[in-house]
């Protein structure tokens, strides 16, 4: 019985340093209550594809997938903080994101550029107190390379064996790391972007750092 009650113990550790991981910097509380304004930058997307998967598709082809992927879950993110913005009572504004996509061009800030800027010149760029960006990485995304195409179309991803996905918010001013909310999916739950971005917000959102108390 003893041995059994440590088996379980030992478990419920295991599960538990499995969970979501939250990382919050000592300037925290003083930088967010300067922040009105909050940008969503496009998400950084990387896919590894299964060996005959990559033989069907060239580098080109994946580089496009994962931009695609990025602004659907930009998309997804902005539409889940607008329906949710009077249950939770945001004490900041998010910039729409039509708007922060057309100054990055303006400043001909490409896609692949974004992960290279410090976060302060973009936030002065988009006119924002602070920056909001997921990083997500999907392992074998896809059953086909056929699939892959598909799904860049309809949104739709297939079975995904495992997706990393991680919430990062910069502080405007000084671009420094203020907070960021990692989380593992796997199976169903990465198998569309929408999928992904409602377990991820409904896991971080009761430690959000916008929601009003």
């Amino acid at each position: 019985m003893k041995n059994l009650l440590l088996t379980i113990f030992a478990s419920s550790l295991l599960v538990t340093s499995c969970g979501p991981a939250i990382y919050k910097s000592q300037e925290f509380d003083r930088a967010l209550a300067r922040h009105k304004v909050v940008a969503i930058l496009p998400a950084a997307v990387t896919m590894q594809l299964r060996p005959n998967e990559a033989k069907k598709m060239t580098t080109d082809q994946v580089t496009d997938l994962e931009q695609k992927t990025a602004f659907d879950i930009q998309d997804k993110m902005y539409s889940w903080f607008l329906r949710r913005s009077e249950k939770y009572n945001y004490t900041v504004t998010f910039q729409d994101i039509s708007r922060t996509n057309a100054l990055l061009k303006q400043s001909n800030l490409n896609y692949g550029d974004i992960v290279s800027v410090d976060r302060a010149q973009l936030a002065k760029i988009l006119g924002v107190d602070a920056v909001i960006q997921n990083r997500t990485q999907m392992d074998k995304p896809m059953s086909t390379g056929a699939a892959v195409a598909l799904g860049a179309v309809f949104g739709v991803w297939g079975n995904t064996n495992h997706v990393t996905t991680t919430i990062s918010i910069h502080d405007g001013q000084s671009g420094n790391l203020l907070w960021k909310y990692d989380y593992e999916a796997s199976g169903s739950v990465g198998s569309s972007t929408d999928g992904l971005i409602n377990a991820l917000m409904r896991n971080a959102s009761k430690k959000f750092p916008y929601r009003a108390s």
